[in-house]
């Protein structure tokens, strides 16, 4: 299944393209420059550069949240509007889920965290259970000072936090598009069609290339 997923629930957004399981290319950016200047250039970029159009898509997937109100804004109109115009089908894929997949098989507690701002994160844990990250809190804001935060976070062994230009330690845990891609693949799965056969391409008069146009049982043949 080929799916296009936007990531903007931060500053360092991307977007990315998956065929099946192959990832077939990632766009990410780690600038000032707003989502509404860079999203649309940047689908475009991916999908020139794959050789593909939009009518290759068959499905789409995006970040809800929790993050950036104006970033997650963009990122929905963007892929409903494609979604509309495609009929094709949408996967919303939380953004501390997408971070959390980064981790797979983790034998530890992982524990994804967005900054929130007022001094607060979002949050939440998840265990691996076999199959895939199993998400064992609601989704928090939650302050770390604040009483009784450090027990409960007592138990948690792995920390996964995106990364910025100025944390290139945390680069492998960055929120990545792919990631989200991958997600919502699977979630897609049950769900999808069996994809249709691609037409033969066709000459400018309309018959297949490399087939010989056919003759009328009696008289001359024409082309």
């Amino acid at each position: 299944m080929r799916v296009l997923a936007v990531e903007t629930s931060t500053l360092a957004g991307g977007a990315a393209l998956l065929d099946g399981e192959l990832v077939v290319g990632e766009y990410a950016l780690d600038v000032s420059v707003t989502h509404s200047e860079r999203l649309m250039g940047a689908i475009d970029r991916l999908l020139t550069d794959a050789g593909w159009t939009v009518r290759d898509l068959e499905g789409l997937a995006v970040s809800v949240g929790p993050g950036s109100f104006t970033g997650l804004r963009i990122g929905l109109s963007t892929v409903k509007g494609l979604a509309l115009a495609l009929s094709i089908p949408i996967v919303a894929v939380p953004t501390l889920d997408a971070m959390a997949a980064l981790l797979p098989f983790a034998a530890l507690p992982v524990c994804p965290v967005l900054d929130a701002r007022k001094r607060e994160v979002y949050a939440s844990l998840y265990r691996w259970d076999g199959a895939g990250m199993h998400r064992v809190w609601e989704y928090l804001a939650i302050a770390p000072a604040t009483k009784g935060v450090a027990h409960l976070l007592g138990e948690i062994k792995l920390v996964s936090v995106p990364a910025t230009a100025r944390s290139v330690r945390a680069e492998k845990h960055r929120i990545s598009a792919i990631s989200l891609s991958e997600t919502a693949v699977r979630l897609m799965a049950p769900h999808r069609p069996p994809r249709s056969p691609r037409p033969s391409p066709r000459s400018r008069s309309g018959t297949r290339a490399g087939a010989r146009a056919r003759c009328p049982s009696r008289g001359p043949c024409r082309s």
